[in-house]
């Protein structure tokens, strides 16, 4: 197996396939869940936004979105094992077949309080499955960490009311998300960030309060996946000993977990 520098085994091509079987083949063995987690609190926070803000159908971002899976969960009540099911008996068909067979889930279930989703993703072929299968709304392929947002892709990004993400932080910094807020001018989207324990959120939440942000912990810790092998475990708890992140119970035991951070406005009364 190959390891990316952060000591997680590396798993690039599951997200550049033109289709995402690979992506649930890869993920199923190693009881990959944390979009099913996080669902339950999205929309929780979704209906606390659109009660404070009187937003009926709110914007979301999906950073690092992948084939829109959160916005699936989300928009039409999915769950990742009808999901896994959906793509693990789909061998024989094609891409056409595949596309078509999630156009008629999305058509035949009701976007939930209209919830549009945009997806921000290095990966074209994902964010076109996600699009052609109707679960993202708009898309925005592009390298935040790199560059600031073309014009075409600042109108995308403008007008989002809640950026979440369910994996991505650790290796989409604080660049990424100040961009897209600068993205949204005066205005300042919710956020909710699901990330690792093996990786720091401080320079993050750092920087959103510079931005005008106050971010908080929730308490719980949230299941993500599975070690793939005994290596990836021992170079993942290596890195977080080295940071101080106590992994017993938790990582040792075999699994990677992660922790939710949400961050609003500090003028906001929910806070």
């Amino acid at each position: 197996m190959r390891f990316d520098a952060t000591g997680k085994v590396s798993l690039d091509h599951i997200y550049t396939a033109p289709d995402p079987r690979t992506y649930f083949e890869v993920l199923r063995p190693l009881g990959y869940c944390v979009p099913q987690q996080a669902k339950p609190y999205f929309e929780k926070i979704v209906k606390e936004y659109r009660e404070s803000e009187q937003v009926e159908a709110p914007r979301i971002l999906d950073i690092g979105c992948s084939y829109g899976i959160n916005a699936a969960l989300l928009k039409y009540d999915a769950t990742m094992d009808e999901l896994y099911a959906r793509y693990g008996d789909a061998a024989g068909m094609s891409r056409e077949e595949l596309l078509a067979r999630d156009r008629e889930l999305s058509r035949s279930r009701r976007p939930a309080h209209g919830l549009r989703f945009t997806g921000l993703d290095a990966s074209t072929g994902a964010l076109a499955y996600a699009r052609e299968a109707g679960f993202l709304d708009d898309t925005v392929h592009a390298d935040l960490e790199a560059d600031d947002p073309t014009p075409e892709q600042h109108a995308l990004l403008t007008g989002t009311d809640l950026v979440i993400s369910t994996g991505c932080i650790g290796y989409v910094t604080e660049r990424t998300l100040t961009r897209v807020v600068h993205a949204q001018g005066e205005r300042r989207p919710w956020m909710a960030h699901f990330v690792l324990r093996m990786f720091s959120f401080d320079p993050v939440e750092e920087a959103l309060d510079g931005l005008g942000y106050r971010t908080v912990r929730v308490d719980d810790v949230f299941k993500q996946r599975r070690f793939a092998d005994p290596q990836e475990q021992a170079l993942v708890l290596d890195r977080m000993a080295a940071a101080g992140v106590d992994a017993r119970g938790l990582e040792e035991e075999g699994w990677m977990y992660a922790q939710l951070y949400v961050s609003r406005p500090h003028q906001d009364p929910a806070r």
